[in-house]
């Protein structure tokens, strides 16, 4: 069979498998008949303040869509990557810490789908250059197994780097949340009166955060538990203290107004600390194209008419 046959029959399969995958994707994204009954039946109030998206497991999504289509295959592949690397709790902790409402067992089938899609791009590759030269097959299929791995590998940096970018927006937002429960602690509400208000007219990762610990307090837990859970469970140190100062100030009866005014000062000064300290190394960085690019150029202006000069003059 010449090539341009194997490939008419390649893109065949893949044009069919492709629009197997089209329909059973729109038949899982269509919305089922209790969320559209529900928000009509429904007779306790949302929550007010900002919340986080959720992704339920079987319904929408691309992750979602693969596992309704290869289910107990992804699953099984899921199951031995979990064994592979392990580090349950360290995968639990950031999942918390980046805000994503997932199960250990829902990252791993999406680091599965991650590696399913690096390992198709590779086999889609290695098949051309097998059609080219039949003597690489050994080396293409090495090259899909690798770049299987590279893809799981990715979606563990990708959390990784999902945590950073939410801690940094917490940061940022730390201190006009902190400002805002001060002022309305000290015109005279409670602390879950200000929680609700600020919560309520903030949008953020840490109101977020405070959405969830005003939910446990609603629910009938102490508010010095609740921050507590919250000190516990968060991976940025402020707030932490924050939450603990908080905590405290409850149980033990201090000014919880003058608490929040430093820590929100606190923070202040560490940012602009941090932002001198990033100044800092930015003028190395700034030496070097200064150095490598600036200076070779003005020697070569000072020294090349001499040059030209002498070989003129010399006979």
């Amino acid at each position: 069979m010449s090539p341009a046959w194997w490939g008419a029959l390649l893109g065949l399969v893949a044009g069919g498998g492709l629009v197997l995958v089209l329909a059973r994707v729109r038949a899982i994204r269509r919305p089922s008949l209790e969320l559209r009954v529900l928000p009509y039946v429904r007779a306790i109030a949302p929550v007010e303040g900002p919340t986080r998206p959720t992704t339920a497991p079987g319904r929408g999504g691309t992750t979602a869509a693969v596992v309704g289509v290869f289910g107990p295959s992804v699953r099984r592949v899921a199951d031995a990557v979990e064994k592979v690397l392990g580090g349950s709790a360290s995968v639990r902790r950031r999942l918390a810490r980046a805000g994503l409402d997932r199960t250990v067992h829902d990252f791993r089938v999406e680091q599965v789908v991650w590696g399913l899609a690096a390992f198709g791009a590779a086999a889609v590759w290695g098949a051309v250059r097998t059609l080219a030269d039949p003597g690489a097959a050994v080396g293409s299929v090495v090259l899909c197994l690798l770049a299987f791995v590279c893809g799981v590998l990715a979606r563990e940096q990708r959390l990784t780097a999902q945590v950073r970018r939410r801690e940094r927006r917490i940061v940022e937002e730390f201190p006009t949340v902190a400002e805002l429960l001060a002022l309305a602690v000290a015109a005279g509400e409670g602390p879950v009166a200000a929680l609700e208000r600020v919560v309520a007219r903030s949008g953020g990762e840490l109101s977020c955060d405070l959405a969830t610990v005003l939910a446990a307090v609603r629910t009938g837990e102490p508010v010095a538990d609740a921050f507590d859970q919250m000190a516990a469970t968060t991976g940025l140190p402020l707030v932490a203290r924050f939450a603990s100062g908080i905590a405290v100030a409850v149980e033990r009866g201090t000014p919880l107004a003058d608490v929040l005014h430093a820590q929100a000062a606190e923070v202040r000064d560490a940012g602009r600390r941090e932002l001198i300290e990033s100044a800092a190394r930015r003028e190395v960085f700034m030496m070097v194209p200064v150095v490598f690019l600036v200076l070779p150029v003005t020697v070569l202006f000072v020294f090349y008419p001499g040059v030209v000069g002498l070989r003129l003059v010399a006979p």
